[in-house]
């Protein structure tokens, strides 16, 4: 039986742990041959390594994708090596200072802003483009349920969410026409070293915020990401999919 995206070209960025290796993981096991972009060379080599070592194809492309120039490197690379690109995922991004507005620095604003938002940006751009030279393709920004809702202490990170969020209608509604498809994932607080490192009392907390009374699983995330990245998800375009345990519904 063969994947949904089976001998698909795919690209992941942030995708040397959590959510974005769980996202390569899942793109490899449906057939996809998948680009892993990653700035931190040794756990962007470890997610091809868990890929090849399941009977999948990988690439490690080692990159930081606050620049525009890499993006462009990026594509290169994948259409250097396999020669179009079929589906990409915005994944990489950062929390960053957890500080009330009024005390928020320029530089805390700024870095959050610059690859949770613009990063994103760059991304889309140079997909679209390579995506459009072989009659269209998916990409799926992941977002976060603070792409819909606010929390305190997280003004940049929110607002770089909802900013992925509304990027994602907007190039949706300019590429459709020509066979590019554009969803948003929104993530409620997932089971990664972040939350692993909290104490336990603020873990405890936080899933209280959720009516499934649980954090969510990488696993869980990839799993609706390769949906909408496959043919199954043909007709959506231009969605906000938040994936939160209930979050959202309060």
């Amino acid at each position: 039986m063969t994947g949904r995206l089976q001998d698909d070209v795919a690209l992941v960025t942030g995708a040397g742990d959590g959510i974005g290796r769980a996202i390569a993981l899942r793109y490899a096991e449906e057939g996809a041959r998948v680009a892993v972009a990653e700035i931190n060379g040794p756990k962007g080599r470890a997610t091809v390594e868990q890929i090849v070592a399941a009977g999948g194809k990988g690439l490690l492309i080692e990159a930081d994708v606050r620049r525009s120039s890499e993006h462009s490197r990026l594509i290169d690379r994948v259409l250097t090596q396999w020669g179009r690109l079929d589906v990409a995922c915005n994944n990489a991004g950062i929390s960053g200072a957890m500080v009330p507005s009024g005390v928020m620095t320029d530089t805390q604003w700024q870095e959050v802003i610059d690859l949770n938002l613009t990063g994103v940006f760059y991304g889309v751009r140079a997909q679209v483009n390579a995506m459009l030279q072989s009659g269209g393709g998916a990409i799926v920004n992941i977002a976060s349920i603070l792409g819909a809702a606010g929390f305190e202490t997280t003004a940049a990170y929110t607002a770089a969410k909802h900013g992925v969020v509304g990027l994602t209608k907007t190039v949706a509604l300019e590429y459709g026409p020509q066979g590019v498809r554009v969803n948003a994932v929104g993530p409620t607080f997932t089971h990664t070293s972040w939350i692993d490192a909290l104490p336990a009392d603020a873990q405890k907390v936080l899933v209280a915020r959720h009516p499934l009374r649980r954090f969510g699983k990488v696993e869980e995330v990839a799993a609706l990401v390769a949906f909408l990245s496959s043919t199954e998800a043909a007709y959506i375009t231009g969605a906000y999919y938040p994936i939160d345990g209930g979050y959202l519904a309060q």
